[in-house]
């Protein structure tokens, strides 16, 4: 097979429908291996409320990106591309087809079309950007927003980090952000062969809700308690998200369970509105409206793959 033959295998859409089972039945089935691209799942110890596929339950399939880095680690949508495609190389190499299958879609962005060149992270910067954060909360969205409009309205306003890295670029370079095209380098000998799980917003969010509760009372806590036992200071960029972040007020008696439950509950609901808004944009995903455990859903994949 020449390498312009090499199928790639992705498996997109919000949290919760069902994306990391359906890529374990399709790679039991095309002789495939798993390549994680979710933004929290690479954080070892972010377990419970990362929904993290355990090892008993992969199959036995070979699963890659999943751990690879401390909470203290900063880590890139550049940095994700370049070891992701190393996996893809390392599948590919021994005849298997890689899946990739996470609702981070920029990062599956940047591993399938590149990044624009960028500059390397700024710790003084960036300090500074976020002490006026916590002094003037929303100062930082309000102040890239006069900067950059487009990008003031394609970063949510709650979404600190993506923020402050645009405005890190826009300070350092002095110079309107690039588009992310712009001089990226695309993923070269493969044929992607993308599927979105699309499932009723209704159906979706009754799924959501109890999940959320599950991870409240089935873990999420000890786990948190944890983290902060073996030497993480509650301050890292993987606390700021869903679940931990309430968890972490929680423990700090800055909210009672219930609170942070049914906080987590809201924002991973409005959460999965965006992922689902930012994967309709590709023209390329075959969709299944539907979950990926609902019958007939991975029939239906497996048929898209072979045509």
């Amino acid at each position: 097979m020449s390498p312009a033959q090499h199928p790639l295998i992705v498996i997109a859409g919000p949290t919760g429908s069902g994306k990391s089972r359906m890529a374990i039945e399709i790679a039991l089935r095309v002789g495939g291996e798993i390549v994680n691209c979710d933004s929290l799942q690479i954080y070892k110890g972010f377990d419970v409320g990362t929904a993290k596929t355990p090892q008993a339950d992969r199959a036995g399939i070979p699963h890659y990106l999943f751990d690879v880095s401390e909470p203290h680690e900063g880590y890139s949508a550049g940095e994700y591309a370049r070891q992701a495609r190393e996996a893809l190389r390392e599948i590919t190499a021994r005849g298997r087809v890689p899946v990739v299958a996470g609702g981070t879609g920029f990062y599956l962005h940047a591993l399938l079309h590149g990044l624009p060149p960028l500059p390397e992270r700024d710790e003084a910067l960036r300090e500074h950007l976020l002490r006026r954060e916590t002094r003037r909360p929303g100062s930082l969205h309000r102040l890239l927003t006069r900067l950059e409009p487009a990008a003031g309205r394609r970063i949510h306003a709650r979404d600190r980090q993506k923020t402050i890295r645009a405005l890190e670029i826009r300070l350092l370079t002095k110079k309107a952000l690039p588009r992310l095209w712009d001089s990226a380098l695309p993923l070269a000998g493969y044929r992607t062969i993308k599927i979105g799980l699309n499932p009723d917003r209704t159906a979706l969010n009754a799924r959501l809700d109890p999940r959320a509760e599950s991870m409240f009372r089935g873990g999420l806590l000890e786990e948190v308690r944890g983290l902060l036992a073996s030497g993480a200071t509650g301050a890292e960029k993987p606390f700021e998200s869903l679940g931990y972040k309430q968890a972490l007020r929680n423990l700090k008696g800055e909210m009672t369970l219930e609170e942070a439950i049914a906080s987590t509950q809201l924002e991973t609901r409005q959460y999965a509105k965006r992922q689902a808004t930012w994967f309709r944009r590709d023209p390329e995903i075959f969709w299944i409206q539907d979950f990926g455990d609902a019958p007939g859903a991975l029939e239906l994949a497996l048929a898209h793959i072979r045509k």
